[in-house]
C-alpha cells in the first residue's frame, strides 16, 4: 500500500507541522507533497524526507509573501501527480485537500480548518498579515472564485477528519460535508507539573496579529505583573513598542528548557481564538491553569474555574477581570495534568491508524461493488 502525504507549505513550523512530524512516523516511506518548502523555516525538521514542490517553489517572494499567492497556490496543488499512490492524506488548513487523485485512490483529509481567510472576515485577514492598501482594496474581487475552488476541491476529499469539534462544525457550515473528530497529539510526555511556581505569566507561539499578544501585554501593564513571551515573529518590534518593564521577551527558547518555562509559571495566557491550541495544550500538561479567550475549540478543553478561566470578550477590561478571577481561585495542578492526557501522541497514532484502515477497507468495498455494477452493465 503505497502512502503520500501532502501538506499546505512548509513556510513556518507550527501545529500543522507537529501533525505532519507525527504521520510521517506512521509513514516513513511516505514522500512529503506541498506548495513550497523552507527548510530554514522549519528548523530542518524534515531533511530527511523526500519532499516535492510546486512551481511556486522557484517564484520570487514566494518564501517569504506567500499570502500573496492564493489563487496562484489553488492551481499549483493541482499540479502533483499522485497516481502511483493507493492512499494521499492531505493535512490542511487551506490548498493541501484540493489535491486531484484517481478514484482508485482514497483521500484522507486532516482538516486544521476550512480555509480561513476565505470564509471569515479576509478585510481582517489582509490587515493582519500586512498587506499594502493597495493590495487590500482587491482582495475581495479574489475571495469569490476562491470560495468557490475551495468548496468544490472539498468534494475531492473522500473522508474528512477535523481537529475538534469546532472545526468539524465549520466544515459542516462550509463545505456541506460530515468528519470524524481525532484531535491533534500533543507530546505530553515532555512536560511536567511542578509545585515551585514563580511570580511571571506565560504566553507561547508566532508573534502574529490574530494571536493578540498585544492585548495581554496591555493587561500585564496596567496590572503591573510579569508576563514572558516565547516566539517570533512580524509583530516583534510593534510589541516591543507597547510593552512596560514587567514584560520579557525571550524569542526562541530550546526545546528541552520550554517545559520548565511552562511548568513554573503562575498561568498561562491564551487571548485568541484558534481552531485548535497545542500550546494550551501543553501548558495543561504541565499542570499550569490556562486563562484562556472562550472563542474556537478551547472550551472543549478548558473548564470554567478548574482547568482554567474563559473570558467573553476580546478586550482589556474582559481579560483584566479573569486574570483577577484567577488570582482568587484555586487550582488543582493535578487535575489540569490529568486532562491534558487525554491529547497525548500516542492516542492520536491510535486513532489515525483505526481511521485510515477503516476507510480504507470501505473504500475497497466501494471500488469492488462498482466494478460489479459496470461489469453487469
Amino acid at each position: 500500500m503505497k502512502v503520500a502525504l501532502v501538506h499546505d507549505y512548509l513556510v513556518q513550523y507550527g501545529g500543522a507541522e507537529r501533525v505532519l512530524e507525527v504521520l510521517c512516523k506512521m509513514f516513513p516511506d511516505a514522500p512529503i507533497y506541498t506548495l513550497i518548502n523552507d527548510p530554514k523555516a522549519v528548523h530542518h525538521r524534515f531533511d530527511s524526507r523526500r519532499i516535492h514542490t510546486s512551481t511556486l517553489q522557484k517564484t520570487p517572494l514566494a518564501r517569504t509573501r506567500h499570502r500573496l499567492f492564493p489563487s496562484i497556490m489553488a492551481s499549483a496543488i493541482e499540479e502533483f501527480d499522485l497516481s502511483l499512490f493507493d492512499i494521499v492524506i492531505s493535512d490542511s488548513s487551506s490548498f493541501a485537500k484540493g489535491v486531484i487523485t484517481r478514484p482508485e485512490t482514497l483521500h484522507i483529509c486532516y482538516a486544521h480548518t476550512p480555509m480561513r481567510y476565505a470564509w471569515d472576515d479576509c478585510q481582517r485577514y489582509a490587515k493582519d498579515f500586512g498587506f499594502p492598501s493597495a493590495v487590500r482594496s482587491l482582495v475581495p474581487l479574489f475571495m469569490n472564485p476562491l470560495r468557490l475552488w475551495d468548496r468544490t476541491s472539498a468534494m475531492r476529499v473522500d473522508h474528512f477528519i477535523a481537529n475538534s469539534q469546532f472545526v468539524k462544525k465549520r466544515i459542516e457550515k462550509y463545505y456541506r460535508r460530515t468528519a470524524q473528530v481525532i484531535h491533534p497529539p500533543v507530546d505530553t510526555s515532555r512536560f511536567h507539573p511542578t509545585k515551585k511556581q514563580e511570580a511571571y505569566f506565560l504566553m507561547v507561539g508566532r508573534l502574529i496579529p490574530y494571536k493578540r499578544f498585544d492585548l495581554a501585554i496591555r493587561v500585564c501593564n496596567r496590572l503591573g505583573i510579569p508576563l514572558k513571551i516565547i516566539g517570533r515573529g512580524s509583530e516583534m518590534k510593534r510589541l516591543k513598542k507597547i510593552a512596560g518593564p514587567t514584560i520579557t521577551f525571550l524569542g526562541r527558547v530550546p526545546d528541552k528548557e520550554l517545559p520548565d518555562y511552562y511548568a513554573k509559571c503562575q498561568a498561562f495566557i491564551f487571548p485568541q481564538e484558534e481552531d485548535f491550541g497545542i500550546v494550551a495544550t501543553e501548558a495543561m500538561a504541565s499542570g499550569r491553569p490556562v486563562i484562556a479567550f472562550a472563542g474556537g475549540d478551547i472550551p472543549e478543553r478548558v473548564i470554567h474555574g478548574e482547568t482554567g478561566i474563559l473570558f467573553q470578550e476580546q478586550s482589556v477590561i474582559s481579560l483584566e477581570k479573569a486574570i483577577k478571577e484567577y488570582q482568587r481561585t484555586s487550582f488543582d495542578s493535578e487535575k489540569i495534568y490529568a486532562r491534558a492526557q487525554k491529547y497525548q501522541k500516542e492516542r492520536f497514532v491510535e486513532e489515525m491508524q483505526r481511521a485510515i484502515e477503516r476507510q480504507w477497507q470501505k473504500h475497497q468495498e466501494n471500488q469492488k461493488n462498482s466494478d460489479i455494477v459496470c461489469s453487469e452493465q
